[in-house]
């Protein structure tokens, strides 16, 4: 079945995240790269975005994941997030997501997880 692949880069968002207590007290941003693998079940009609998965959609469940509480580590995290994505969205067939920390450290640009799953 042909697919079609969907894509945020660099989703910027502020969460609480991590471990330390420096961690435990404040927000701190994140960046979301992630790609979503959907099959192309009908033709796309340009005047009706019922034919395609709607990205705002995604968008939202992702932001909506990273945001709702507290959770300590990115591994947790990027886990939710997959299993959110799967459950909500029976088209989507294969999720790799990407979260990093930009600030984390000041000797590189960011550090984070990555994790592939498919159905």
């Amino acid at each position: 079945m042909p697919t079609r692949r969907v894509f945020f880069s660099q989703l910027a968002l502020d969460a609480r995240i991590g471990i330390l207590e420096h961690e435990l007290r404040a927000t701190q941003p994140l960046h979301i790269d992630a790609e979503f693998d959907v099959d192309v079940t009908q033709e796309v009609h340009d005047q009706n975005i019922q034919t395609v998965l709607d990205y705002r959609l995604l968008r939202n469940a992702v932001v909506d994941e990273c945001t709702r509480s507290h959770v300590n580590l990115l591994e947790t995290l990027s886990e939710r997030v997959v299993e959110r994505i799967l459950a909500d969205f029976p088209a989507v067939q294969h999720v790799k997501i990407r979260i990093s920390k930009p600030l984390a450290f000041s000797d590189c640009a960011s550090v984070g997880i990555e994790l592939q799953r498919g159905r």
